[in-house]
């Protein structure tokens, strides 16, 4: 029965999983390049964070980091570009469940991986989705 009920708006899953990933990651992000909202470190304190992880070139990945996670976030709120942006960014959540989340634990209350671990596997589901059939600003660009 209720996947009678469903079944026509299949295709709008992967819409809601594209919102709410891209929103997180557009907020991340923001906060790392501007200092602004609850991420509010800016490139200079993300990047002495990364130093203080003994990342080399603390202040080029953290633009990479900041740009991926603004960018990416706000291509998957659009549609465009999403398998793209969904790798980038399960790359950029991998290397943060490797190198600081994975030796606390699993559980986020200590700072572990479970957020972490769950945004990743979003990410490649939408790498493998794609956009999703509905509200796809940039199904011309891609197949």
């Amino acid at each position: 029965m209720l996947d009678n009920v469903v079944k026509k708006y299949a295709s709008w899953s992967t819409l809601c999983l594209r919102l709410g990933v891209g929103i997180i990651f557009l907020v991340h992000g923001v906060g790392k390049l501007f200092a602004i909202g609850p991420t509010a470190l800016g490139i200079g304190g993300t990047a002495n964070f990364f130093a203080s992880l003994g990342i080399p070139a603390a202040l080029f990945f953290a633009w990479v980091v900041a740009l991926v996670e603004t960018l990416g976030g706000a291509a998957l709120l659009l549609g465009i570009f999403t398998r793209y942006a969904a790798a980038l960014l399960a790359v950029d959540m991998l290397t943060a469940l490797l190198v600081f989340h994975l030796p606390k634990g699993f559980s986020i209350l200590n700072g572990g991986y479970e957020f972490v671990l769950l945004l990743l596997l979003a990410n490649l589901s939408l790498l493998l989705s794609g956009a999703g059939q509905k509200w796809n600003l940039g199904k011309k660009f891609e197949k």
